[in-house]
């Protein structure tokens, strides 16, 4: 990984030389740049797991980690864990084979939810419906057969993630179900009171 970082460190700087920028600073800006991106990355994953943490605590009413300093500490806790958990600091590229499918599939999930936002506003939402249903569909698909190569090679972690995260994406798009019954179908009850 050092050595994929640094040439792209390098050839950036490269790049950035040929506009007239000194090599020196230009490595220093790269340099900066690679180190903010992680940094922002970590804050972030780290910041969306706890809200992740307190929204499923709050909705099982699960006390102890419905709390913003207690889901920190759990999401910390659990991604050290994940990092360390064979000794080399590099256990969390074992989950590099489920990046595609979670990645497409929050962009799904987006989505998902930008219809239901829509939907409630009583505004068309064919424009974000189509595509939502194309890709949670097929993430859905590429996660099942995810999960079923995992349980055959007896990779339990990959098995065990991948099946929290399709779990998780079939609980979302039945509340989004609900929510989408609920919007028409009061819209269904004005029209009969109507005619």
């Amino acid at each position: 990984m050092g050595s994929k970082l640094g040439a792209f460190v390098q050839g950036s700087a490269n790049m950035i030389q040929s506009y007239g920028i000194p090599l020196k600073i230009a490595l220093a800006i790269m340099a900066v740049f690679i180190v903010s991106f992680a940094a922002t990355t970590v804050d972030t994953a780290t910041r969306i797991q706890r809200y992740v943490i307190v929204e499923l605590s709050s909705a099982w009413n699960f006390k102890p980690l419905s709390r913003r300093q207690a889901a920190t500490a759990f999401a910390v806790t659990s991604a050290g864990l994940l990092a360390f958990y064979d000794g080399s600091g590099k256990g969390a590229l074992k989950l590099w084979p489920l990046f595609g499918t979670v990645n497409q599939l929050l962009a799904g999930l987006a989505l998902l939810v930008t219809t239901i936002y829509l939907a409630r506003r009583r505004i068309n939402i064919a424009c974000t419906a189509i595509p939502m249903v194309f890709m949670i569909f097929m993430t859905g698909w590429a996660m099942v057969l995810n999960i079923q190569k995992f349980f055959n090679t007896s990779n339990w972690l990959l098995f065990i993630m991948g099946l929290a995260v399709f779990v998780l994406e079939i609980w979302m798009i039945i509340e989004s179900v609900v929510v989408l019954k609920e919007v028409y179908g009061k819209e269904a009850g004005i029209l009969e009171g109507v005619t």
